[in-house]
């Protein structure tokens, strides 16, 4: 988070909730909406109820009971160029 951030979050932002992997959403008065990540900056790391959230589909923040149908996967960010990426057989 860079200082700018920081203090805009501290004048205008009015904290709406977390998620589970400790990322804090705001928004301000104007109707802007952001989040600050607990760790690395990485845009995959936003739930798909908060993303929706945060781009403005839907109004209302996600309901803290989540809950899920059985076939739901927990969210992970995107794995790409870790260790833990897919690897069909035959890759490098």
């Amino acid at each position: 988070m860079s200082w700018g951030t920081k203090i805009y979050t501290w004048f205008y932002g009015n904290l709406v909730g977390k998620d589970e992997f400790g990322n804090k959403y705001y928004s301000s008065s104007k109707g802007k909406r952001w989040v600050i990540y607990k760790n690395k900056i990485e845009s995959s790391k936003i739930p798909p109820e908060w993303h929706s959230w945060i781009h403005h589909t839907v109004r209302n923040t996600p309901s803290k009971d989540g809950k899920r149908f059985l076939w739901q996967k927990q969210h992970q960010e995107n794995l790409t160029g870790t260790k833990k990426s897919h690897r069909p057989e035959g890759s490098l």
